[in-house]
């Protein structure tokens, strides 16, 4: 079983998104058993808030359930618990390598990490623009979630 969790800023947007789509591609492929995924942000201004609605609106417009998960923040905890933890942009990354015990470093990457998709390399944050970004979000989560479930070594 490997523990999963993804974080950007506040967790309403990108690191809500990427746990939902994670979720939903592993029952897809038959790999549920095999993950939990959780979200949260290294800063989570909007402490207990839900997801954004516009990140709601087109999670579901592509068939997505983002339930009823609330945004929390990163806790030393979590460097325990979780097996990989997944920044979702560098600046994040850099938050996380700065609050993270030494030993537990080796569990810090970028959520997209070697995909690229049209020549990028981490997820934006969508918050102060337009659906079309949410949009792109989630096309950028699909593909990272994707490459994360074809990995062997998270099996």
């Amino acid at each position: 079983m490997m523990n999963v969790l993804m974080v950007c800023m506040g967790n309403i947007c990108r690191s809500p998104m990427a746990q939902v789509i994670a979720q939903k591609l592993a029952v897809d492929a038959g790999l549920a058993r095999h993950f939990v995924f959780d979200s949260a942000g290294t800063h989570a201004a909007h402490l207990s808030e839900r997801i954004d609605p516009r990140a709601q609106a087109v999670l579901t417009k592509y068939n997505y359930n983002a339930g009823r998960k609330r945004s929390r923040r990163v806790t030393p905890k979590d460097f325990q618990q979780f097996d990989l933890i997944l920044a979702m942009d560098a600046s994040n990354l850099r938050e996380l390598q700065r609050i993270c015990p030494p030993d537990l470093q080796h569990k810090l990457k970028l959520f997209l990490g070697d995909v690229q998709i049209a020549g990028e390399s981490e997820v934006p944050d969508p918050y102060y623009g337009s659906t079309s970004g949410f949009e792109r979000v989630l096309a950028l989560c699909e593909a990272g979630a994707r490459h994360l479930l074809n990995q062997p070594q998270t099996l």
